[in-house]
């Protein structure tokens, strides 16, 4: 098993860097581990019909890797364009095109990734505003077009004039690398998902019930008024829990 660490950071030993660092050096015994930093390489997009070098060895580096492992900071509320223009670049190499511009997952479908990203605000002030979310969420968006599987994510917020990790950084960094050392199957969360969704709709429909008791006043025990006011209220808090979960969910500290 192999786990490939990619930094796209414009520091090569900054807080990103040891964060990487503190999950590589951690995984099982016998686990290999390498680390590319993404600006020791010219990375240019791909054309078609033209050898393009750098992103054939990229790309050699991620298929004989198992897990990889992003590290990039935050900046603006946005990736780090270091990563951002590996993406671009290697769009061609992670999915598939389809005759109608559509795209399905390329070669390197069912392998697992694992994110870290770091900004300069406070914890408090990421855990409210999320400012570190879109980074993620741009590294979510190309590896679920591309079939890759998520593993988790680590974020440092407060890293204005930071020098090393926080022990509780330190931490929960070893405990990723355990859980990425282990050899996944192509999808190891479903059965997760579907306990998730049963107490998601087991909480809604209590809730929704409840919501009910004092409509009933107005209702009464026309069946069809109590179906379309249950069918209301379920689709609402239903739309609020696919929200947060889909666009709101990730680590902020």
């Amino acid at each position: 098993m192999k786990i490939l660490g990619i930094l796209a950071s414009h520091q090569e030993h900054g807080l990103n860097a040891q964060m990487l660092d503190e999950v590589l050096k951690n995984v099982d015994e016998g686990v290999e581990t390498e680390t590319i930093y993404l600006e020791n390489y010219k990375i240019t997009p791909h054309k078609y019909h033209e050898k393009n070098p750098v992103l054939d060895e990229l790309s050699e580096k991620l298929l004989k890797s198992d897990v990889w492992v992003f590290a990039a900071p935050t900046y603006f509320r946005e990736l780090s364009g270091v990563l951002k223009n590996f993406f671009d670049c290697m769009r061609p190499k992670l999915v598939y095109f389809k005759e109608n511009g559509d795209t399905i997952p390329g070669q390197f479908k069912n392998k697992h990734y694992l994110s870290i990203s770091s900004c300069y605000i406070s914890p408090l002030e990421n855990f409210i505003t999320g400012v570190t979310d879109e980074a993620f969420k741009t590294i979510d968006r190309v590896m679920a077009a591309a079939g890759v599987i998520k593993v988790g994510e680590i974020v440092l917020p407060g890293t204005f004039g930071m020098k090393e990790l926080p022990h509780n950084k330190k931490k929960l960094c070893q405990k990723y690398a355990k859980k990425i050392s282990v050899k996944k199957r192509k999808d190891d969360s479903t059965l997760k998902r579907y306990i998730q969704l049963f107490f998601m709709i087991a909480v809604m429909a209590l809730i929704t019930m409840g919501i009910q008791l004092p409509l009933n006043s107005w209702i009464g025990s026309n069946f069809w008024w109590n179906y379309i006011s249950f069918t209301l209220i379920f689709f609402v808090l239903l739309s609020c829990i696919l929200h947060f979960m889909t666009f709101v969910k990730h680590r902020r500290r």
